[in-house]
């Protein structure tokens, strides 16, 4: 398995939480902590969401990206989710890595520092070259479109 250097850096409201890290030989994310205030929480109420601070900036290789993915068991048991997921971190990107969550559940949740809220997913991306043409070319799909190939 091959691995991307990611430059990481922590800033003052991060210091002392433990960086992004696999919990498993295998994982694909890297847990991503909430940088809250000790002792004050955020709480996050029913059908609310907030831009959840994680302390950190990286600087990604070019030609990669970081998807910033929910962790299930936050969903699972909590309805919290994240909103816009997967976010999306580009390579020039320098600005602090954030978490957009939302609580779906119905009971206000609170997000304490250092809670695992995240995984940051490091992957490839390829630019694309668009071509413009007057048609495209034709399959048995066609244009069928949402549940069309559930039939």
């Amino acid at each position: 398995m091959s691995a991307a250097k990611v430059d990481i850096r922590q800033l003052p409201h991060g210091e002392g939480l433990a960086l992004p890290a696999y919990q498993s030989a295998h994982a694909a994310g890297l847990d991503l902590l909430a940088a809250v205030p000790e002792g004050t929480p955020m709480i996050l109420a029913p059908g609310k969401y907030a831009l959840i601070p994680t302390g950190l900036t990286i600087a990604l290789p070019p030609g990669y990206e970081a998807q910033v993915r929910p962790r299930s068991g936050l969903a699972a048991k909590h309805g919290v989710t994240v909103l816009n997921a997967p976010g999306t971190v580009d390579a020039d990107y320098r600005g602090e890595v954030g978490v957009l969550l939302i609580n779906h559940g119905d009971a206000p949740f609170p997000i304490r520092r250092g809670e695992r809220i995240a995984q940051m997913v490091i992957a490839p991306v390829i630019q694309a070259e668009l071509v413009p043409v007057t048609s495209l070319t034709e399959t048995a799909r066609g244009s069928g479109g949402f549940g069309s190939t559930g039939r």
